[in-house]
């Protein structure tokens, strides 16, 4: 596989990870509904249950009576959605040309490094128990080593480059 190949493999990554992100903060009451489901059957009752199925119940109680009494909220995690759209987007200049645009790819790294911080000062000042805020933290963590492998290769690719110029 070239080198370029290899290149806008690692965006692709990146990119499908930002699209399938957004898309997925749309419908964020089915899926919680649906989520609740699979891991506790009927039972909807947060009370009822410890740890992971708890917090799971009980984010999907609250985006219920939310969007219930207050459906305007979720046009802020429409926003969200449209956020990394948008964001997968910018990927794709790098794609086209990686050495033109690696300040891209160079941003995509300090905004991967940028959710560990996010998520340790507004989880615990918005309830989040710390597990989940690891699981936040993994989706930067996540998206940190494509983007550092196309940085690396989009340096060799440079240095090749320069090599063929006389």
């Amino acid at each position: 596989m070239t080198t370029l190949r290899q290149i806008r493999l690692a965006i692709l990554i990146v990119i499908v990870g930002l699209v399938l992100s957004g898309v997925t903060a749309f419908p964020l009451l089915h899926e919680m509904n649906l989520l609740s489901s699979l891991i506790a059957g009927e039972s909807r009752d947060p009370a009822a249950h410890e740890g992971f199925v708890k917090w799971i119940l009980t984010v999907r109680e609250g985006l219920e009576i939310t969007y219930d009494k207050f459906p305007f909220i979720a046009y802020g995690t429409d926003w969200l959605a449209f956020a990394h759209l948008m964001i997968a987007l910018f990927f794709i200049l790098p794609w086209k040309d990686p050495v033109r645009y690696q300040g891209v790819l160079q941003m995509g790294v300090v905004m991967s490094l940028l959710v560990i911080p996010l998520a340790h000062i507004c989880g615990p000042l918005r309830g989040i128990p710390f597990w989940w805020r690891m699981i936040d933290c993994s989706f930067g963590i996540f998206c940190l080593p494509p983007l550092w492998y196309a940085l690396i290769k989009v340096k060799q690719l440079e240095s090749k480059h320069n090599l063929d110029v006389p």
